[in-house]
């Protein structure tokens, strides 16, 4: 079996979308590492141990996919796992622009290559920050995350609470 793909994120919470992308990466290459980012610079909703379980949950019927939690430099953690390839979503013209400058960075100061999958349409629109601004003033997201991902989020965020940090 080659090296896995890497599937990097905060996944706070993990949505559809990123299970998408994820299954997707699964079905071009021999094995995927979905990697939670640990990022000190932000003030996530869930714990990266409390991300790290729903996602494990969430990929358990996906072949040859792993979770792992990594902080630091992407390239960093590919070099420890002995992976070239990064797979991320892109939903819009916005995430294109951002994705583009981390792809080039990463191909630079590690060699790695970032593939860019278009986010299936219906899935388009997603975004965690705005599954839990839905949550935070009453919204059903049943349909947009995995069922234990919404009981999380209605168990942390009541109606009316203040709002999210973007990602």
């Amino acid at each position: 079996m080659g090296p896995p793909a890497l599937c990097p994120g905060t996944f706070d919470p993990v949505t559809h979308g990123h299970l998408d992308i994820v299954r997707r990466a699964s079905r071009c290459f021999d094995s995927v590492v979905v990697a939670v980012l640990e990022n000190p610079g932000k003030e996530p909703l869930f714990s990266v141990e409390e991300r790290m379980e729903m996602l494990r949950e969430a990929v358990a019927e996906i072949d040859r996919v792993e979770v792992a939690s990594f902080s630091g430099l992407l390239v960093d953690f590919a070099r420890e796992r002995g992976s070239r390839v990064v797979v991320k979503g892109l939903r819009a013209v916005t995430d294109f622009e951002v994705e583009l400058q981390m792809a080039q960075m990463n191909t630079r100061l590690g060699g790695v290559e970032t593939f860019l999958v278009p986010t299936s349409p219906q899935w388009s629109f997603l975004s965690s920050s705005l599954i839990k601004e839905v949550v935070r003033f009453g919204g059903d997201v049943s349909d947009l995350v995995p069922k234990a991902v919404a009981v999380r989020l209605e168990a942390k965020l009541e109606p009316g609470s203040p709002p999210v940090r973007k990602e």
